[in-house]
């Protein structure tokens, strides 16, 4: 009966105490990484607004619609500007 009750007693495993901080790392570290990437993704958006709005040229609707694409789609929009449209207005402005 006493090795029973030491048995029940004993102390955990060390590995089964590590693995509680293990996930508590893996959680510090995605949390950490996906604030940068939302910070990060933030102001690459607000950056391509800006750009639209102060160097697209104001023919048509077409700075409107790149707003709107870029507001709406949020970092994809952004992107898509940044990929598709901003090279051609550097080729065809200059700016």
């Amino acid at each position: 009966m006493l090795a029973v009750a030491a048995v029940m007693h004993s102390e955990p495993s060390p590995v089964f105490m590590l693995i509680p901080c293990l996930f508590l790392v893996l959680w510090i570290f995605l949390f950490v990484v996906g604030l940068a990437v939302g910070v990060l993704g933030t102001a690459f958006w607000i950056w391509m607004i800006v750009d639209c709005a102060k160097k697209e040229k104001d023919e048509g609707n077409t700075k409107l619609v790149w707003i709107l694409v870029i507001l709406f789609a949020h970092v994809i929009g952004a992107a898509i500007y940044y990929f598709v449209r901003r090279p051609q207005r550097r080729t065809e402005l200059g700016r």
